[in-house]
C-alpha cells in the first residue's frame, strides 16, 4: 500500500490562500524580479508550473503583448481553473482561448511526453514541492524533483528558457512576514492583510516540516546548480529575493550545435 500524507495543495482553501499572495511584499519583490527575466517572443508557447492563479502567467501574456501562441498553467488543485478561465476572458490584449490550464500533480512529471513542445517555462516557488516516496527503505528522495527538472528540459525546444524560484533551505516565513508589516500602518485593509499572512504562514509552517522529513526540497544553491546540469540546462544564473528567503534561477536548453563542414 502506497503511503498516503496529508497534501494541501489540493485544497480550495489553500488554493486561495496564496491567490492573494501578491499583496505580499516579498511575493511582490519575488514576481518583479521573475518577470524582469522572462523574454516571452511572439508565436512562442510558454509553460507555467504551480501556476497557482496564473499571475506569472498573466505578466507572459502583457509582456509579449499579446502575441504568444499559447501559454497554458499547470497546478494540481482543480480551483485554479476558475481563476484561468477568468484570466483568459478579462486579459488585454484578449487572449481568445490562448490562455488555459491543466491540472496535473508535478511530482508525476509533465504531461507531455514529446520533447520540443515549448519555447519557455516559468515556475513561482513550486517545483520544491514535487514529492516522491521509496516504499522499501521507507524514505522520502528527490527522484520526482529531479524528474521535473529532466522533463521541462525534454519539453523545451532548443534553446528554450527556464525561469524558476523556489526556497531558500529553512526559509523564515516570520520575515516574510516582517516584510509586509512594515507597512502596517498605512494599509487600509488592516485585518484582511493579518488573516492573509496567518493563512500563508499557517501553510508555510507545515511545508518546513514536511521539508525536514525529506518530503519537499529546500534545497543550497550550488546543489539545485548540480541537479540543473545533470538535467542537460546550461548558462546557469541565480539571485535572491522574496525577502532573502528564495533563490531565483535563470537557465536554458542548449541550443542545437551547428553541424561542422566536411
Amino acid at each position: 500500500m502506497s503511503r498516503k500524507e496529508v497534501n494541501y495543495w489540493r485544497d480550495d482553501a489553500c488554493a486561495k490562500a496564496f491567490w492573494s499572495q501578491h499583496e505580499v511584499a516579498a511575493y511582490r519583490e519575488l514576481n518583479e524580479a521573475t518577470i524582469e527575466w522572462l523574454d516571452p517572443a511572439p508565436g512562442e508557447r510558454w509553460l507555467d508550473l504551480g501556476c497557482g492563479a496564473g499571475r506569472l502567467t498573466a505578466a507572459l501574456w502583457s509582456k509579449s503583448g499579446g502575441t504568444l501562441a499559447e501559454a497554458i498553467g499547470l497546478d494540481v488543485a482543480p480551483l485554479n481553473a476558475k481563476a484561468y478561465e477568468k484570466l483568459d476572458r478579462e486579459s488585454s490584449p484578449p487572449a481568445n482561448g490562448k490562455i488555459k490550464f491543466q491540472q496535473a500533480d508535478l511530482s508525476r512529471g509533465l504531461p507531455w511526453t514529446e520533447p520540443g513542445v515549448f519555447d519557455g517555462a516559468v515556475s513561482g516557488l513550486a517545483i520544491q514541492y514535487c514529492e516522491s516516496y521509496d516504499e522499501a527503505t521507507q524514505t522520502w528522495n528527490s527522484k520526482a524533483y529531479d524528474r521535473i527538472l529532466a522533463d521541462v528540459n525534454r519539453a523545451l525546444r532548443p534553446g528554450g528558457r527556464f525561469v524558476f524560484s523556489v526556497n531558500v533551505p529553512e526559509p523564515s516565513w516570520r520575515r516574510v512576514a516582517m516584510e509586509t508589516l512594515r507597512g502596517f500602518w498605512s494599509m487600509r485593509k488592516k485585518g484582511w492583510m493579518l488573516l492573509k499572512l496567518w493563512r500563508i504562514n499557517r501553510y508555510g509552517g507545515w511545508l518546513k516540516r514536511e521539508a525536514r522529513k525529506g518530503r519537499f526540497h529546500y534545497l543550497p544553491a550550488t546543489e539545485i546548480a548540480e541537479k540543473l546540469e545533470a538535467a542537460g540546462f546550461v548558462n546557469l544564473e541565480c539571485r535572491l529575493s522574496f525577502a532573502q528567503q528564495a533563490f531565483l534561477f535563470r537557465c536554458r536548453k542548449p541550443a542545437v550545435a551547428k553541424s561542422s563542414a566536411a
